[in-house]
C-alpha cells in the first residue's frame, strides 16, 4: 500500500488547494470529507470516493474495509500530513477525497404532492448555511434550495457545521429566478420570512406544499422573492431586536409547519 509521510508531496499539495480553494473543488470536480460520521453519511447519499488517506496509529486498515469495499483507493499518512489536510483540531485519522454531484433543479423530483421545502437565499456564512441543513435534516425536509449562494456545498467548514447533512439532504443550487419559475412552475406556495408586509408566521397553513423562504441577517430577502411571495410571514419579538439567528428563525418555522403536518413532540 502506498504511504506519504512529506507534507511537501505533490498529491498532498494538491489535496490542500482542493480543501482551500473553491475554483480547484470546481475544477477537480473533487472534495475533501474528514471524520468518520461525515464519511458514512456520503455513503448513505451515494457519493463516490476517489481515494481514502488514513493514519495508521489512528485508524485501522480493518476499520477502513468496515466503511468502504476492498477495492478503494487507499493511501497510509503520517499524522503529519494528516494535520496539514485536516481542517478540525479533533483526530480521527482518516480523510476521503470525494467526488462532487452537480446540485441542479432538473434532479428535484417529490415523491408526494405536499412538499415542505427550505430555501436559503445568498446565506454569506458558511456556519449558517450548515446549521440550516441541519435543521433541514432534523425535520425531513424533502428538499433545500440554495439561491444565489455566497460559497459552494463542498467547503470544509459547511461540511462540518452541517455534521454531514449535506450529504443527507436533497439539494439543489440556482438563481433565485429559476427557484421562483420551479415553484411556480409546480404550484408550490411561497413564504417568505420577512418584516414587509407581514402575517405572523402560525397563522398560516403549511399543510400544503410550501415553501418557507429566510435570507441574510443583515438585509433580509430582496425584493425578488418579497414579490413572489404568496405570503409574507415574520417571527413576532418581544425583546428590544427585530432579528434572529437565520437558522432559528428558519427552525421555529419550519417546525410550525411540521406540528400542523401532524409531527408529534
Amino acid at each position: 500500500m502506498k504511504k506519504i509521510t512529506s507534507i511537501h508531496n505533490a498529491y498532498i499539495k494538491e489535496l490542500q488547494k482542493i480543501k482551500d480553494k473553491s475554483r480547484e473543488r470546481k475544477k477537480t470536480q473533487r472534495f475533501i470529507i474528514e471524520g468518520k460520521r461525515e464519511i458514512s453519511l456520503a455513503i448513505k447519499g451515494n457519493y463516490e470516493f476517489d481515494t481514502i488517506l488514513f493514519v495508521e496509529e489512528i485508524i485501522s486498515e480493518k476499520e477502513i474495509l468496515t466503511l468502504f469495499n476492498k477495492n478503494v483507493n487507499k493511501i497510509v499518512i503520517s499524522k503529519e500530513v494528516y494535520q496539514k489536510l485536516a481542517y478540525r483540531d479533533s483526530t480521527e485519522g482518516i480523510i476521503a477525497v470525494t467526488k462532487s454531484k452537480e446540485f441542479s433543479l432538473e434532479d428535484i423530483h417529490f415523491k408526494n404532492k405536499n412538499p415542505l421545502i427550505l430555501i436559503a437565499e445568498s446565506i454569506e456564512k458558511p456556519g449558517n448555511v450548515g446549521a440550516l441543513l441541519r435543521t433541514a435534516d432534523a425535520a425531513n425536509l424533502e428538499a433545500v434550495f440554495i439561491a444565489d449562494p455566497k460559497s459552494d456545498l463542498y467547503n470544509a467548514n459547511i461540511i462540518r457545521s452541517s455534521m454531514g447533512c449535506v450529504f443527507t439532504n436533497k439539494i439543489a443550487v440556482a438563481t433565485s429566478a429559476e427557484i421562483i419559475t420551479f415553484l411556480q412552475k409546480n404550484n408550490i406556495p411561497i413564504y417568505a420570512a420577512t418584516l414587509q408586509n407581514s402575517n405572523e408566521y402560525h397563522k398560516e397553513n403549511y399543510t400544503k406544499a410550501s415553501a418557507i423562504v429566510v435570507g441574510t441577517e443583515a438585509t433580509g430577502l430582496t425584493e425578488q422573492w418579497r414579490n413572489a411571495a404568496t405570503q409574507n410571514i415574520n417571527i413576532p419579538m418581544q425583546g428590544q431586536i427585530d432579528s434572529m439567528n437565520v437558522s432559528v428563525s428558519a427552525a421555529i418555522i419550519i417546525f410550525e409547519a411540521k406540528r400542523q403536518r401532524g409531527f408529534k413532540f
